[in-house]
């Protein structure tokens, strides 16, 4: 960036996956689309919110599509590329699959932009999926006016290894693979008060890829799985709770914490996209009695390139957390627990 430009996160309304949507505005606009023809070759389209759609090309093989963009979450514009990528790469992980190539989604304001600030951007996207081992094949670019960036990103599984974010059941345990409050830290660099530690740490975490979701697939034990992005961990939860017919249980003293956050929340560095998320389903989430605005906040809080939330058998949580370890994701846990239900949250101290 030259000394010309603006910031990068003054050019975006909202960052990263705190852009989207809101879950209950977004169920509103997409009511029109349950009428469209569904070939019996989908297995996995709109209907539970999943992360990819899947479509069986033979007995052994389905292609996995995802698409995922958004507006810049940090100011340096290699990171940006590397997190926008990695986070749309991990829909297809997120799915068990595992990636074959991506195409590029690139919105750029031209006039305010440097050719070499979006070079930049793009040079990151491609340390992604250089990473995850995909080209970059292709893809298309607007003049726009808030830098937008992010991938369509394909992959390939075997359809028996399809893990869906509703297949959980009653009596799994529930493990997260990345720590939380990504949309906190973002909201406290937006304001310069962000450390330059904790700046590393959430570049750490947002570039990771979910490498894991491949090896946990092919698991029996393991009977769902998504990733937890703009609709915080208790909006995924819910999704999962919802389409599995079940209801989650959160120990909330286990759920791996970025460090700083609570601290970060309770002096007000909450996204407008947490406050969003919670009138979406506050209504299905139970809280305890003196749960802290701030761990309400977290548990709300969009994370950019968030973890993967797996349901497994629970005898088999301990085989499920030695994946996440050789993927070298020390901050797994498990979180809680699915019970018979109808799709609400309990949330436990």
């Amino acid at each position: 960036m030259t000394a010309t430009e603006p910031r990068l996160t003054s050019l975006s309304h909202g960052g990263g996956c705190g852009c989207k949507i809101a879950p209950g505005v977004l169920t509103g606009l997409l009511r029109g689309t349950a009428m469209l023809p569904v070939p019996d070759e989908l297995l996995v389209g709109i209907e539970t919110s999943d992360d990819a759609a899947v479509y069986r090309l033979n007995d052994h093989q389905a292609l996995v599509a995802t698409t995922d963009f958004f507006m810049p979450i940090v100011d340096d514009p290699l990171d940006f590329g590397r997190i926008a990528a990695t986070n749309a790469i991990s829909d297809v992980y997120a799915m068990g699959a595992t990636p074959i190539m991506a195409l590029s989604l690139v919105g750029m304001p031209i006039n305010m932009l440097s050719p070499e600030t979006i070079a930049r951007i793009l040079e990151g996207g491609a340390v992604a999926c250089r990473d995850a081992g995909i080209p970059i094949a292709g893809g298309h670019t607007i003049d726009s006016v808030e830098a937008i960036y992010g991938l369509v990103a394909l992959g390939l599984i075997d359809p028996a290894h399809v893990k869906r974010n509703s297949g959980a059941r009653p009596g799994d345990v529930l493990i997260l693979g990345k720590p939380l409050g990504v949309g906190i830290m973002s909201a406290a660099l937006k304001k310069e008060a962000l450390s330059p530690e904790n700046y590393h740490r959430m570049i750490l975490t947002t570039t990771k890829l979910n490498s894991p979701g491949p090896d946990l697939a092919r698991l029996e034990s393991v009977h769902a799985m998504t990733d937890v992005t703009g609709f915080g961990l208790a909006g995924h939860l819910l999704e999962m709770a919802r389409g599995s017919r079940c209801d989650a249980e959160l120990d909330w003293a286990n759920v791996p914490l970025l460090p700083d956050v609570r601290d970060l929340a309770s002096a007000g560095f909450v996204t407008g996209a947490s406050g969003r998320n919670w009138s979406s389903y506050g209504e299905d989430a139970l809280l305890p009695d003196g749960f802290a605005a701030a761990d309400q906040a977290l548990l709300s809080d969009p994370q950019t390139s968030g973890g993967l939330l797996v349901s497994c058998a629970q005898e088999e949580a301990g085989q499920a957390l030695r994946i996440f370890r050789e993927h070298g994701f020390s901050d797994a846990a498990v979180i809680g627990r699915m019970t018979k239900g109808q799709g609400r949250l309990r949330v436990g101290h």
